[in-house]
């Protein structure tokens, strides 16, 4: 089966170029990419009039609720939002009920994915087990049976000696960890980011400085025992500069964000609509600035839709009360070109952070358009609005900030490996 996409957009995040040209896939890759191709045999042409063709996204710290919690979400919808959302590859945490911390249950969740997501799975396992913060796991065992990554999401290990023989031992094995830079005693109990909004509203508050502080600890035990480490979110501009600092010091650390962090901030919260509250909490103004700044300038490297969904039982409480989290598989694409259309991002830009550099973090060979590289792509419309509405998301979960937002930006098609697993009706 061959495609010949012409009369594209192209966005090439690697060479940093945003051309019109064509691209042929063959057997699932991609044979060529130039400005015009010729039309080979039995090859279906594609004429996307001039809208964009990417790689398809890789959307690191995607939460689905299998096993345990099938009513918020299971493989099946969060496969059918993420081909709706231009997401190719979900990587996937491990924070279920029970934890993903044996080869027993990522076996488990594995097939799942398999059998019923239309797009690319890959799990990430518990750094502890019951991401408890007390016995690491078996990595070993756990990366023979696919984990591509450990972390304990937003349970942070308190304990420096367990943490660092984790971090040894993930170095031993050459593993990814991915860690919640946050400090945990301040950020207990927390709603807001602490400020005036917070105290006007009377919630309960952190200071941007855990981050800092979380972060601080982090690169001191990378540098003790020289693992390789992704920061899942850096939400202010008080982590920034220790974040430069390592990674000028040679350290193996990269850096991730939100796309609520980008495209919200605390003001957001005003009427205490539980929507927005996320973990880390929203932060001011000046911090998204910082944040959107450092994702141009590639000191941050990766944005997440950080997926995690919450049924309406669990956020119809107090604010203070209510759980943290948000779903944005099908969001993430049409609010991150919020950031293209303010000029804040260029295309090519916003694709590194969003296929390019989470591919390459993982070691995938996705997120290029590239010879060689699998055809996983997204063709899209830049430019065409809609009104969103919560109640038409995949999800079986309807926890967006967005409802009812005035957005650009619409998903035509995805293709895994060359296949089409969502065409725009």
């Amino acid at each position: 089966m061959s495609l010949l996409f012409t009369n594209a957009r192209l966005i090439d995040p690697e060479n940093q170029t945003d051309t019109i040209g064509s691209l042929l896939v063959e057997n699932g890759i991609i044979t060529a990419v130039g400005e015009t191709l010729t039309d080979p045999k039995d090859a279906e042409v594609i004429d996307c009039g001039g809208k964009c063709l990417a790689p398809g996204i890789v959307d690191i710290g995607v939460k689905v609720c299998e096993p345990g919690e099938r009513h918020k979400e299971s493989y099946k919808t969060a496969g059918q939002a993420a081909a709706a959302g231009g997401i190719t590859t979900m990587v996937t945490r491990p924070d279920t009920a029970p934890t993903i911390d044996n080869p027993e249950t990522l076996e488990f969740v594995t097939r799942r994915a398999n059998e019923a997501a239309p797009v690319n799975v890959v799990p990430m396992a518990a750094l502890t087990k019951g991401r408890a913060g007390g016995e690491m796991t078996e990595f070993g065992f756990l990366m023979d049976a696919g984990a591509v990554a450990f972390t304990d999401c937003d349970s942070v290990v308190t304990d420096n000696k367990v943490f660092s023989r984790a971090l040894t031992y993930a170095r031993s094995l050459g593993a990814l960890v991915i860690g919640h830079p946050q400090d945990p005693g301040l950020s207990k109990g927390a709603a807001a980011t602490s400020g005036k909004f917070a105290s006007l509203r009377g919630l309960p508050a952190v200071s941007p400085m855990a981050e800092r502080m979380g972060l601080d600890r982090d690169i001191a035990l990378i540098e003790m025992t020289g693992v390789k480490y992704h920061a899942d979110q850096i939400t202010t501009a008080r982590a920034l500069p220790a974040l430069e600092r390592a990674k000028a010091n040679g350290f193996d650390i990269t850096a991730g964000t939100s796309i609520h962090h980008l495209t919200l901030n605390e003001l957001d919260v005003a009427d205490y609509r539980t929507f927005f509250k996320v973990k880390p909490p929203l932060r001011s103004e000046d911090d998204r600035l910082a944040i959107v700044a450092a994702v141009k300038s590639g000191l941050i490297d990766i944005i997440s839709s950080m997926h995690t969904p919450q049924d309406e039982e669990s956020k119809r409480l107090p604010f203070e009360e209510a759980a943290s989290g948000a779903v944005a598989l099908e969001t993430l694409l049409p609010a991150a070109m919020r950031l293209v259309h303010a000029e804040q991002l260029t295309l090519p830009e916003l694709f590194r952070a969003l296929a390019l550099n989470p591919a390459k973090r993982l070691g995938l060979p996705s997120g290029r358009l590239a010879e060689g590289a699998p055809a996983d792509l997204v063709l899209f419309d830049a430019d065409a609005p809609l009104v969103l509405d919560r109640f038409k998301l995949q999800s079986k979960s309807k926890n967006t900030p967005f409802d009812g937002q005035k957005m650009q930006g619409k998903v035509l098609a995805t293709y895994v490996a060359g296949e089409a697993v969502y065409r725009r009706k």
